[in-house]
């Protein structure tokens, strides 16, 4: 290692004074490769015209080290340079580099010495420490194709230049937390040399910077650390705590860490090992994706146009969406008309609740959309309270696995001609179309019903509806507990006593809670092309258990217990299915009766008990209530051993242990939690509470599972989103303030087991919220050319509007950096 001392002259010194002094504010920006430009206030003996390679370095890797400050040298820079030059010396042979460290910083304006550097790090501590031409010499470097690495307090670094801002991406605020302090490092970048050896959560002790401005959106954050791990100070971040990012910049590479602020750090393996990495893209060793989550690379765009007066030619009442392999994407309408056509409410009319189920086909070929075809469903009778409303109709729309060959098309509805309008009873299915891949139409006399099952619809609501296909050619169907949401203060939809006609429609324990009851499930069944279907192995029940007498059990549940489950997905990759289900109505938790209302999300890898109505959560029990006296509460449920003592239960009484969820949220919070006594049960009392999800909370609420990202490297298509996203899981809500729209990673090891997500991304930048952005988000599907389709519901209910709208969502933000003429040794692309 070669390390040369620097001593500063007086004007230099003077220099610093004035610009210390407020005397020289102004950025240096732009320039080309070969020439940096001067500040044009400073004095013309400073103009520098710098000849450098274009990119700086070859094949012989060298980087330098800078640590000049204006203050006193931190007392992490011999090990930092001690660090570096091991890094630099060890490894595979490829991915080696020389290391010189100096603090002088005439080497910004010295050409031929600069241009032998593939990269620069800025081990620097606060202050200004280049003059207005070592700055520009910089920027002309960068220019050129160098490469930048700053490091903790580089940070700090020329406070007054706002190019050198957008170099290292963010500013230290005041009130950062100076004391050394164990914390948990998230890595979202699973891809990156920087990050992609990590741990996903990496616990280490360092000195966290809070940020003046969050860079997030304007720079590919790599890294976040988890404020609740530590005390942040006044200035903190909040959840989305940036710590390593990158960027490409000015026609170079920056890289910035926050960590790396005490001599220890850099005695970490796994420290060092992010340095490496970020040093393998700075130096051009390597490439990497440095644009996936600045949010300027997406762009959002509607597709379909209001519908024409009276007519829902283009867009029905938004209720899901799938696509197809040629990249045609079929959407349904669930059933509430245009507002010219009469909504009919009376029992005792016939036509009550009579609407059409739609089915819209638009192609991304012709950019234009076909209405497919109408179902006459039960599922228009407006808005009012739930002995009024409905939320039935055509729920939910999945292809074929071989659509391409057969066309057939599986709808998710509730026929309005098996209406009983005397027992207010419908009846829910699943039937097989035939659509004709010509013409974009509908076969509506091809119709071969699959599954079907009775519901109650006295009252609404909590219809479900969403359908996946694993890659076995098995079908799962999500079922609502169709219950309403009173009679129980908005807890557990447990009340046994309302009923109509004998049908009990404020007990969740008839339905979601009833293992002999397809209500409050998801089905997985094997279709057949007969048209029929068959058991796969491995659901919750057989349908033939001998237990409590048999006849008590329906083989077609892999999972009992959720409530509302409008939108599943399934990552055929892993057959791993994600769902995501709407809680109940209490906006705050009771010590009599329970948590408030939770939404849920779940990663769910085997067949299982997911609660409701009997625990939510992290196994966070309800009260039970039972006749004579549904108000009065009785013991607490056990959601290890929950039992089914409804009157109106005909299945078994001991069901299957209940397992917890991945994420839920209320208006308290994500994820909240509770101190528990020795007999497990939480406090809920607000006070208490702790969020382990501090990245979302609800308020008004609707989950809306979204997709697994699996990017395809073989394919051509310009819109498709990078490799960053992959193995990420959406999560959403129909709501856009404070509600999720994020993509989380989880932990293999404990996913599908109640394992908490390990990072979180939010989107609200990249699928627009707002009121001329997608507010109400009701579907959203990945197309097979990468490029993400969200469905928009519109502004009002039961019905669609103007803001109605199938939306898409593509990725600009081109290859990863550098390109592969610049790499320095010609290394294999990442």
């Amino acid at each position: 290692m070669q390390r040369t001392p620097h001593h500063r002259s007086g004007s230099r010194r003077g220099l610093a004074a004035a610009v210390a002094a407020g005397a020289l504010t102004a950025s240096l920006l732009g320039g080309n490769a070969a020439s940096a430009r001067t500040d044009p206030g400073a004095p013309e003996s400073m103009a520098t015209t710098l000849s450098l390679p274009s990119p700086p370095g070859g094949a012989n890797v060298k980087v330098l080290v800078f640590h000049a400050s204006a203050t006193e040298e931190s007392p992490t820079v011999d090990a930092g340079i001690a660090a570096i030059e091991k890094i630099g010396l060890s490894g595979p042979e490829a991915g080696r580099f020389r290391t010189v460290a100096s603090d002088d910083p005439a080497v910004f304006t010295n050409g031929k010495q600069l241009g032998k550097y593939n990269a620069v790090v800025f081990l620097t501590g606060g202050g200004d420490v280049l003059d207005p031409e070592q700055e520009a010499g910089l920027e002309a470097y960068m220019e050129a194709g160098g490469g930048f690495l700053g490091i903790h307090d580089a940070a700090r670094t020329e406070p007054y230049s706002d190019w050198f801002t957008g170099l290292v991406g963010a500013r230290p605020a005041a009130g950062s937390p100076t004391s050394v302090q164990r914390a948990t490092v998230e890595i979202g970048d699973r891809q990156h040399p920087a990050t992609k050896n990590l741990p996903l959560e990496w616990k280490r002790p360092d000195k966290w910077l809070n940020w003046k401005d969050n860079p997030s959106g304007d720079v590919h954050t790599v890294a976040r650390v988890r404020e609740i791990t530590y005390k942040p100070g006044t200035s903190a971040n909040g959840w989305d705590h940036p710590v390593s990012w990158c960027r490409d910049y000015d026609g170079g590479r920056s890289f910035y860490t926050a960590m790396g602020g005490t001599v220890d750090s850099f005695a970490e393996a796994d420290f060092r090992d992010h340095l490496r990495g970020a040093l393998d893209w700075t130096t051009r060793i390597s490439q990497a994706d440095c644009k996936a989550t600045i949010t300027s690379n997406y762009t959002a765009e509607k597709v379909t146009q209001p519908n024409q007066p009276g007519k829902n030619d283009q867009i029905g009442e938004p209720h899901g969406l799938v696509t197809a392999p040629d990249g045609r994407v079929l959407y349904i309408g669930r059933g509430g008309a245009d507002s010219s056509v009469p909504v009919v409410t009376d029992w005792t009319d016939p036509d009550v609740g009579k609407g059409l189920g739609q089915i819209h086909v638009y192609d991304p070929k012709t950019k234009k959309v076909t209405l497919a075809g109408e179902l006459t469903v039960f599922g228009n009778k407006g808005g009012g309270d739930e002995l009024v409303k409905v939320e039935e109709g055509l729920l939910g729309i999945e292809l074929d696995p071989d659509f391409e060959k057969n066309g057939w098309v599986y709808l998710h509805y509730t026929p309005h001609d098996k209406l009983d309008r005397d027992k207010q009873m419908a009846v829910r299915q699943v039937s097989r179309f035939t659509l004709d891949l010509t013409t974009n139409k509908l076969d509506l006399s091809s119709e071969k019903v699959l599954l079907q099952w009775p519901v109650q619809v006295h009252s609404c609501c909590h219809a479900g509806g969403g359908m996946a296909w694993d890659s076995k050619g098995n079908l799962y169907i999500a079922t609502g507990d169709n219950n309403s949401s009173g009679f129980s203060d908005g807890y557990s939809g447990n009340n046994p006593q309302p009923n109509y006609k004998g049908v009990s429609f404020a007990d969740a324990r008839r339905t979601a809670g009833n293992t002999n009851n397809l209500n409050g499930k998801i089905l997985r069944i094997h279709p057949e092309d007969d048209g029929t279907y068959t058991l796969p192995a491995g659901n919750l029940f057989t349908g033939k258990e001998p237990d409590e007498g048999g006849g008590k059990t329906r083989g077609e549940i892999y999972v009992m217990g959720v409530r509302n489950p409008a939108r599943i997905s399934i990552d055929k990759s892993t057959d791993t299915l994600y769902a995501g289900w709407v809680g109940p109505d209490a906006g705050a938790p009771s010590t009599t009766w329970g948590p408030a209302k939770y939404d849920t999300f779940a990663a769910i890898t085997q067949a299982g008990n997911h609660g409701w109505p009997y625990c939510m959560g992290n196994k966070q029990p309800y009260r039970d209530r039972n006749l004579p006296d549904p108000s009065k509460p009785l013991d607490w449920y056990d959601c290890d051993h929950p039992k089914n003592e409804s009157p109106n239960n005909d299945g078994l009484v001991k069901l299957p242990p209940i397992t917890s969820n991945t994420i839920w949220y209320s208006p308290q919070g994500g994820g909240v939690d509770y101190p528990r006594d020795e007999n497990g049960i939480p406090s809920y009392k607000v006070e208490d509470q702790k969020e382990l999800l501090p990245w979302l909370k609800g308020g008004g609420q609707a989950t809306m599972n979204g997709p697994v990202y699996r990017y395809d490297a073989a394919s051509t298509s310009a819109d498709k989103w990078p490799s960053y996203w992959d193995g990420k899981w959406f999560v959403g809500d129909f709501y856009d303030d404070t509600q999720p729209r994020h993509a989380v990673l989880t932990d293999p090891k404990t996913v599908g087991k109640g394992g908490l997500p390990t990072h979180a991304e939010s989107l609200k930048e990249i699928i627009p919220v707002g009121a001329d952005g997608i507010r109400n988000l009701m579907d959203w599907k990945f197309a097979p050319d990468g490029s993400l389709y969200v469905l928009d519901y519109g502004r009002g209910f039961f019905t669609s509007d103007s803001k109605s709208a199938l939306w898409r969502v593509t990725y600009k933000g081109g290859a990863a950096t550098p390109a592969v003429k610049d790499l320095a040794r010609k290394a294999a692309v990442q």
